[in-house]
């Protein structure tokens, strides 16, 4: 079912990019966003295992919304809306916009630290924040950040353990 078939997006006055009046179409308002990821979007950290790292295990933030193929003009609206991100398949019918990237991910933040969200996923993209913040200052290179991460990521959105902490090198502790 197309969800948003031929529909029109407008500017409202809460946005800072306010153009002349035949740019406004097919512009996102900043509420509208914040309602679709809401219901659309995932905060997402995984964390793999990756030999050639520093301590053998690479993190991996990202932001994603997916959506039916039929319904990709509203992905290709929320990259333009954030100013970066991959459209690419999903699975089978669907798309995803993914952002990636500590810049780009940095942009996304802060435009939900001045929008917040309204859901349960605020406590999630709050403790996502926290991870690109402790990666900004490097602590994914250390074995305390790399842990401090993997908790917070588990946090997130999460059924099951972070393969990272069911690792042999995260259980055995060195006092």
């Amino acid at each position: 079912m197309n969800s948003f078939p031929n529909k029109t997006f407008y500017i409202t006055s809460d946005s800072d990019n306010v153009m002349g009046a035949d740019n406004q179409q097919e512009r996102l308002n900043k509420s509208w966003v914040v309602g679709f990821v809401d219901g659309e979007g995932c905060f997402h950290v995984a964390i793999n295992r990756q030999h050639a790292m520093k301590l053998g295990w690479q993190v991996l933030p990202e932001f994603r919304i997916v959506q039916h193929k039929s319904d990709m003009q509203i992905l290709e609206k929320l990259q333009a809306f954030f100013g970066c991100g991959i459209i690419g398949k999903n699975h089978d019918d669907r798309m995803e916009l993914r952002i990636r990237g500590i810049e780009n991910l940095s942009q996304v933040v802060k435009f939900f630290k001045n929008n917040p969200l309204w859901t349960k996923k605020g406590g999630s993209f709050e403790k996502f924040a926290e991870i690109l913040a402790l990666m900004k200052n490097g602590a994914h290179l250390n074995k305390e950040g790399l842990d401090k991460i993997a908790s917070l990521a588990w946090q997130m959105n999460r059924k099951t353990k972070p393969k990272y902490l069911e690792s042999s090198e995260t259980i055995r502790r060195t006092p």
